[in-house]
C-alpha cells in the first residue's frame, strides 16, 4: 500500500505542475439538456491517474479517479452527480467523460490528464452546447402577425419571407432577443400586413449554427358554416398526413384534435368528440352538429422536422342553423306544448259542453214549476 500511495503522490504532484505535454485536441458539439461524451484516451497500464478540468472555469475540477475508484470530494458543485467514466474500460485505456444535463455553461475548453507507471498525458476537448430551434410559433391577430420561438443557444437569427415575394410587407417590423436564466435565447418579431398587398403566405425563418426551422401562415380568412358537415381545410392541401404531425386547435389554444407521424389514429380531445366527423388525408377538419359556442378561429398545424405549416380560418355560424340534437330537442318541446294547448282546449270544451247540459237541465225544472203554478 506504501508503494501505491507514493505512485499517486507523485502522480498528482506531476498532474498539479503540467510536466507532461499536451498531445490531441478535440471538438464536441453537445445538445443542451442531453447527455455528452468527452473522449480521452492514454496507453494502458497500471496505477491509472483520471483528472478532468474545465479549463475555461478557472480550472474546475470536474472528475478525478485514482486508487481504482472514483474520487469526488473536491469536484466542483456544478457537476456533482452529472459526471462518470466508463469503468470497464479504463484499463483498456478509455478516460472518456460522459456529462449528463448539459448546460450552456458547460461549454468551452476541457482537459484530460492521464498517468499511469508508464506515461502521462495531456489531451484538450473544446465543447460546444447547442439548443436547436425545436419549434416556430406563428399567429396573427388583426393586421399584425408574430412570430416567436423560445428556448435556443446560441443567439439565433429570423428573417421573413412572402410568397409570392413582397418588399412592402416587411416595412413595418419589430423585432426581440431575450435571454433567460438559463442563458437561452428566445426571439420574437412582429409585422403589421399591408392594405395594399393581399393574398400572401407568410414564412418566418429562425435559424442558428446547427439547424433552422421555417413557419408559414397564411392570412386568416372567413368560412360561413352550418349546424350540418362543415369542413375547414388545411393549408398544406398536396401534403400526405403520413410525412406530417397535425395539431388543429379552437381560438389559439383549446386542443381539437392531434396526431404524430408515428401513431396511426388522430386523438380527438373530450370537448370535441361530438362536433368531430373526421380528418381528410390533407387535413382538412370535418365538423358537425355546430352550434353558436363552436364559433370562433380554427388552427391547422402541420409540421415536419423542418417547417410548420399553419392555416388560421375564422368560422362563422349561420344565427338560424340549428345542430340535429337541437332540432330534436326543439320538435320534442314544441310537440309537447301542442300536446299541453290540446289538452286544454279539450278540458275547456268538456267543461263548456257539461255547463251547457247542467243549464239545459236547469230550464227544464223551472218550466215544469212553472207550468204547475199556472195551471193548478
Amino acid at each position: 500500500m506504501m508503494v501505491v500511495g507514493c505512485s499517486v503522490s507523485l502522480v498528482v504532484w506531476s498532474f498539479l505542475w503540467t510536466l507532461s505535454p499536451a498531445e490531441g485536441h478535440a471538438e464536441v458539439s453537445c445538445v443542451f439538456m442531453e447527455s455528452c461524451i468527452l473522449p480521452c484516451s492514454f496507453q494502458s497500464s497500471t496505477d491509472v491517474v483520471i483528472f478532468w478540468i474545465h479549463v475555461t472555469a478557472g480550472d474546475t475540477l470536474v472528475h478525478s479517479y485514482y486508487h481504482n475508484q472514483d474520487q469526488l470530494g473536491r469536484q466542483d458543485q456544478r457537476f456533482r452527480g452529472r459526471t462518470s467514466l466508463f469503468k470497464d474500460q479504463i484499463s483498456g485505456g478509455n478516460a472518456s467523460l460522459q456529462l449528463t444535463g448539459v448546460q450552456v455553461q458547460d461549454q468551452g475548453r476541457y482537459k484530460c490528464y492521464t498517468s499511469t507507471i508508464a506515461a502521462n498525458k495531456e489531451s484538450f476537448i473544446n465543447l460546444q452546447v447547442d439548443a436547436p430551434v425545436h419549434k416556430v410559433d406563428m399567429e396573427q391577430e388583426e393586421n399584425r402577425i408574430t412570430c416567436s420561438s423560445e428556448g435556443i443557444y446560441p443567439e439565433p437569427e429570423l428573417t421573413w419571407s412572402t410568397s409570392p415575394p413582397s418588399n412592402v410587407a416587411f416595412k413595418n417590423t419589430t423585432s426581440r432577443v431575450q435571454q433567460t436564466e438559463q442563458l437561452l435565447y428566445n426571439i420574437n418579431s412582429s409585422l403589421i400586413l399591408s392594405d395594399r398587398v393581399t393574398d400572401l403566405v407568410y414564412s418566418c425563418t429562425v435559424s442558428t449554427r446547427s439547424n433552422r426551422r421555417r413557419a408559414t401562415l397564411r392570412e386568416l380568412t372567413s368560412l360561413d358554416g352550418s349546424s350540418s358537415d362543415t369542413t375547414i381545410p388545411c393549408s398544406a392541401s398536396n401534403t400526405s398526413l403520413l410525412n406530417f404531425s397535425l395539431v388543429w386547435r379552437f381560438n389559439h389554444s383549446r386542443i381539437i384534435l392531434n396526431r404524430t407521424r408515428t401513431s396511426v389514429p388522430y386523438t380527438v380531445s373530450e370537448e370535441w368528440r361530438q362536433q368531430v366527423k373526421g380528418v381528410s388525408e390533407s387535413g382538412s377538419l370535418t365538423l358537425q352538429d355546430l352550434s353558436l359556442k363552436q364559433e370562433g378561429i380554427y388552427t391547422c398545424e402541420l409540421s415536419d422536422d423542418e417547417e410548420t405549416n399553419i392555416t388560421n380560418t375564422l368560422l362563422r355560424i349561420e344565427e338560424g342553423s340549428q345542430t340535429g340534437v337541437t332540432r330534436v330537442i326543439v320538435g320534442l318541446v314544441v310537440g309537447a306544448i301542442f300536446v299541453v294547448v290540446l289538452a286544454g282546449l279539450g278540458v275547456r270544451y268538456y267543461k263548456r259542453k257539461s255547463h251547457s247540459k247542467e243549464c239545459e237541465t236547469r230550464d227544464k225544472v223551472w218550466k215544469q214549476t212553472f207550468d204547475s203554478a199556472m195551471n193548478p
